[in-house]
């Protein structure tokens, strides 16, 4: 069983955050990135997979400038067999089909039976690439898994769906699958873990430019307002308009 997880290096929660000059990102130069949270989840499940099975390779794969090579290794030192850094230069792609097409070209040619993904990601959040990586690919797809149960050529994946549903959906391999966070409860490496990663390989490839389907234009802090209404009506009309307000405006109906 060959298994690709695709991760993804992200600003940390605890980065005091400015707006850039230009007003599409934040400033990064002050920041502190880690590996994406949800992308923890993937990365131990297709270990969980491997060691079910008693054999296979699991290959990290991360696309972003040199300093995402620390995320390939942590994933590394819990216990992925080898890396490959998809290497961005200048202004960082946010596009997912950009992203996906450059993903996509790069491990073609391996041949994976499983790729695994982080349900979305923590500074975008578009939730997209896992699922457009294995259509790219011809996979079959799957999101929201919060279970898998996997078989010599076909894999059961149960998935999350609202108001406390779910399904079990069987996919023949390969497969491409976005992973639900909570899914298991992943490991730390250890020092061992640590050491060896220093000596796996790590394969780099330069990022495709794509044509860009979406863009990120702004990026602002959300502002909050504070507004006292005095309803002075009888109580029908008073009631009338606060589930008005509460439909409309507070929006918990």
């Amino acid at each position: 069983m060959k298994i690709a997880v695709l991760v993804k290096q992200v600003i940390g929660s605890e980065s005091a955050l400015a707006i850039s000059d230009n007003g599409n990102w934040v400033k990064e130069e002050n920041a502190s990135f880690v590996m994406n949270p949800p992308d923890n989840y993937a990365i131990e499940e297709a270990l969980l997979i491997k060691e079910k099975i008693g054999e296979g390779e699991v290959v990290i794969i991360s696309q972003g400038p040199a300093r995402v090579q620390k995320v390939i290794r942590e994933g590394l030192a819990k216990g992925a067999d080898r890396g490959i850094h998809i290497e961005e230069q200048g202004q960082l792609e946010t596009d997912p089909l950009s992203i996906a097409n450059s993903l996509a070209a790069a491990i073609k040619d391996e041949n994976f039976d499983l790729v695994l993904s982080g349900l979305q990601s923590d500074d975008t959040g578009m939730g997209q690439i896992g699922i457009l990586v294995g259509e790219l690919l011809k996979m079959s797809t799957a999101t929201l898994a919060i279970e898998t149960d996997i078989h010599s050529d076909k894999i059961r994946v149960k998935r999350e769906l609202e108001s406390g549903w779910f399904q079990w959906v069987s996919l023949n391999l390969p497969s491409s699958i976005s992973i639900q966070s909570g899914i298991n409860q992943p490991r730390y490496p250890s020092l061992k873990g640590i050491m060896g990663a220093k000596k796996k390989e790590v394969t780099v490839f330069q990022s495709q430019n794509m044509d860009k389907k979406q863009n990120v234009e702004n990026v602002f802090v959300p502002k909050t307002s504070k507004e006292t209404e005095l309803i002075e009506a009888d109580l029908n009309t008073t009631v009338d308009r606060i589930v008005e307000i509460l439909k409309s405006e507070v929006k918990v109906f």
